[in-house]
């Protein structure tokens, strides 16, 4: 019963963050990678996922503008089929940044929960 009201959860969060990704609020910026990455625009601001096996940076852009990340933290949740591996983010120069060994490939999804400067935002990633 658990693992139910977690996947319903989960699926509440990327509905509501898959949403906010095709609003048209985000007409007239550049969402293209700027890290090798797969982007993700919500309305609170942009994110960019550089996922390999040993690392995961998380990048943020206010619209296109740099993101103040002096008080960003966060968490990353990595699904593969069924499993679930969560991870948190420490903040490291401009990004948020985990090491260690993740299962990360092409079909893998990804949810990132951050806070910056006490404003949380939630971006759902599918790597490719």
């Amino acid at each position: 019963m658990k693992t139910q009201a977690l996947f319903a959860a989960i699926a509440l969060a990327l509905a509501g963050a898959a949403l906010a990704a095709g609003s048209d609020d985000h007409a007239g910026h550049d969402h293209k990678p700027m890290h090798g990455g797969v982007v993700t625009a919500t309305k609170a601001m942009d994110f960019e996922l550089v996922a390999k096996p040993t690392v995961i940076h998380l990048y943020l852009r206010d619209h296109g503008k740099a993101a103040d990340m002096s008080k960003a933290t966060g968490k990353i949740t990595l699904l593969n089929g069924t499993e679930k591996q969560e991870v948190e983010l420490k903040l490291v120069g401009n990004k948020l940044e985990a090491t260690g060994s993740f299962k990360v490939g092409p079909g893998t999804k990804a949810v990132a929960v951050v806070s910056v400067a006490g404003k949380p935002a939630t971006a759902r990633f599918s790597l490719k």
